[in-house]
């Protein structure tokens, strides 16, 4: 972790502290913290889409191919909870006929379906070689892939305790060089932080190779921050 920090040092006098020792004015500080952290989930959407001249002969386009997309997620290990449908799509599809007279009319054209799932896998180095897979059980979208971390509560409060010791060791410095002596802390506040967000690839396609290699992939890091503003008293 990188720490930066801006800082704001008074010396005027204030009231007195308890016990004996009075302050001489406090120290006012903004301790940083930064990491960057590998992914432990990835995301994925794919899906099939189909055309058909009926209804249910579009669905049943989609089915099949939905169906081995999802017991390919579970033969990678893939909890069911982890497995969802997020889109189920069917309708008409038109088309432009020209007419004798130069016009052009819009004529019926079968119907399109489609069926989306979502599958979150903790092994990511497995992520290429499902979608391959996927590919070669019928699937012929790729909505998006996106990388996170399964508990980012826990990396966001780490990081706030590092922003805090940040904070702590530069008020101590500043006091040691006034020459005063570094007091209680008078306050501390955690301003909430617009955080970046997870590494993502969503650029939709359509995939007709088969029987090909893994797809590659990186992973990358997730970025994030905490910062805390901290007042301490000092005394002489």
């Amino acid at each position: 972790m990188r720490a930066a920090l801006l800082v704001a040092l008074a010396l005027a006098a204030s009231p007195a502290l308890a016990g004996e020792e009075r302050s001489a004015g406090t120290v006012s500080v903004i301790g940083h913290a930064q990491s960057e952290t590998a992914p432990d989930f990835a995301s994925i959407e794919i899906g099939v889409e189909a055309k058909a001249a009926t209804p249910g002969d579009a669905l049943d386009g989609t089915n099949a191919a939905a169906r081995k997309l999802i017991a390919l997620a579970a033969e990678f290990g893939v909890p069911e909870g982890e497995i969802g449908t997020t889109a189920v799509n069917l309708q008409p599809v038109t088309r432009m006929v020209r007419q004798p007279d130069g016009t052009a009319v819009e004529k019926p054209d079968g119907y399109r379906a489609a069926n989306q799932v979502r599958i979150r896998l903790a092994d990511i180095g497995k992520l290429g070689d499902l979608m391959r897979r996927a590919l070669d059980a019928g699937a012929n979208r790729i909505e998006g892939i996106s990388f996170g971390l399964k508990d980012p509560d826990a990396a966001q409060a780490a990081l706030r305790v590092a922003a805090v010791k940040d904070a702590l060791t530069q008020a101590s410095l500043l006091a040691e060089a006034a020459g005063v002596k570094l007091g209680p802390v008078i306050s501390i506040q955690s301003p909430p932080r617009e955080e970046r967000a997870p590494m993502a690839f969503a650029a939709p396609m359509r995939a007709k190779a088969r029987g090909g290699a893994p797809v590659p992939l990186v992973a990358g890091s997730i970025a994030a921050s905490a910062e805390v503003a901290a007042v301490f008293a000092v005394v002489p």
